[in-house]
């Protein structure tokens, strides 16, 4: 494997890593949030529309996520040899 091939897949590794970690955060701080303000609805209905509200927000960010790392799978190469190219000749200037 080329170094370009290496570099391109740590760098898409770390990406896949953040990206993952962002969707777990954010799940930990729905859930998080949903606890600690459970009693400050005023009724069971309100409590049921602020679950539904909340899981198509998850919902449509996890989508979102997963679209995004698919996306990134299928132009890996273009993208992030971009960039590598990029961060070369910068790294060259300075």
């Amino acid at each position: 494997m080329s170094d370009l091939n290496q570099r391109i897949e740590a760098m898409h590794k770390r990406d896949v890593m953040v990206a993952w970690a962002f969707v777990i955060g954010l799940w930990v701080a729905m859930i998080f949030v949903a606890i600690a303000t459970w009693n400050l609805a005023p009724n069971g209905a309100a409590r049921i529309l602020l679950l539904i509200g909340g899981a198509i927000v998850l919902l449509f960010n996890t989508a979102a996520i997963l679209a995004m790392l698919r996306h990134y799978r299928e132009d890996r190469d273009f993208m992030y040899g971009l960039d590598i190219k990029f961060l070369d000749e910068a790294k060259k200037r300075s």
